[in-house]
């Protein structure tokens, strides 16, 4: 019998292990003389804190097609049945299925990590295609920011005849980046709806492509929260993200999106792209601007600050970064 050339999933449980040949999912036929046992090894060397709840591997031939997909319901490994022959193998985390989508994944070279459509904003709700966007972003992919992604590769695996268990040891290390937002000396925050309002930035990495360990080169604008503070007069937000596109004419645009206690709706947007390209360390990216004077809300019963409180209104105020 062939082996079928499509992704198959094979379960893997500690309880379940001495039964895996009836676990194997129909679609994968393999000539028991034609393969061989290996014990895959998740090394966390590189990620002490990494606390994933399961992971996957993908098994590529070395002539190329679709790969082998095995679940292991745990963080250290179990063993597999693979057939003969060079293959090369991509593990990450597998519980990723809520926030992320798999494209391109017929090859080792070409698999990628991309997120859902932002459709609206994370706070206030509002539809992300109806917000104001900074000028030249217009056409990024509103995206949402991506949750943790742990994974390696390992190449060319020699799968031979073996009276034993072969051993293969895979290192996974943290495949995202992580940003701080800190808005500082912002005035009359205390009349902004909530203690929480919309952010976003563009000109980051649409997906993360898995082979080569890099971000992608088409840019997304990708939207997040930011928590205020009325006594500190800051806001403050923290996300993940696959990183800055790998286009060399990206530009950051961070925006704050704010509806005031009256129903007005008010955004500013900052220039970040030195912040962000020059960061010490691009995984670990902190940007800080200042100086975010918001509108007093009118008292009660006086006329509203806007005609019309679906309009958002710039804030015009000098910004000082």
């Amino acid at each position: 019998m062939k082996l079928k050339r499509k992704i198959t999933t094979v379960l893997l449980t500690a309880s379940a292990l001495s039964l895996l040949p009836s676990c194997r999912h129909k679609d994968l036929y393999m000539e028991e003389d034609m393969t061989s046992r290996l014990q895959v090894v998740f090394d966390w060397r590189d990620a002490p804190d990494a606390t994933p709840a399961s992971m996957a591997m993908y098994l590529y031939e070395n002539e190329g097609g679709n790969p082998m997909r095995f679940i292991f319901s745990n963080s250290t490994g179990g063993e597999i049945k693979a057939p003969f022959g060079t293959h090369h193998a991509i593990c990450m985390n597998a519980d990723i299925n809520d926030w992320a989508r798999m494209r391109n994944s017929e090859n080792i070279e070409t698999l990628e990590i991309s997120t859902l459509d932002s459709e609206s904003l994370p706070v206030q709700r509002i539809r992300s295609e109806t917000v104001p966007r900074a000028e030249g972003t217009e056409n990024e992919r509103m995206a949402t920011t991506p949750h943790m992604l742990w994974g390696s590769r390992l190449n060319n695996i020699s799968i031979v005849p073996h009276e034993g268990t072969q051993i293969i040891t895979l290192y996974p290390h943290e495949c995202i980046c992580y940003y701080t937002v800190d808005i500082l000396d912002v005035t009359n925050l205390e009349g902004v709806e909530s203690s929480a309002v919309d952010g976003s930035i563009s000109g980051m990495a649409e997906a993360y492509n898995h082979g080569a360990d890099s971000p992608t080169d088409t840019p997304v604008t990708m939207t997040f929260t930011l928590i205020g503070d009325a006594a500190k007069k800051s806001l403050h937000g923290e996300f993940l993200t696959f990183g800055e596109c790998s286009l060399t004419s990206r530009k950051h645009y961070l925006t704050a999106y704010m509806v005031l206690s009256d129903g007005s709706r008010w955004y500013k947007t900052f220039d970040v792209t030195d912040q962000v390209s020059k960061a010490d360390d691009p995984r670990h990216v902190h940007i800080v601007v200042s100086g975010l004077e918001l509108p007093q809300p009118p008292s009660e019963g006086s006329q509203s600050l806007t005609t019309d409180v679906n309009e958002w209104q710039s804030v015009n105020i000098g910004i000082q970064m």
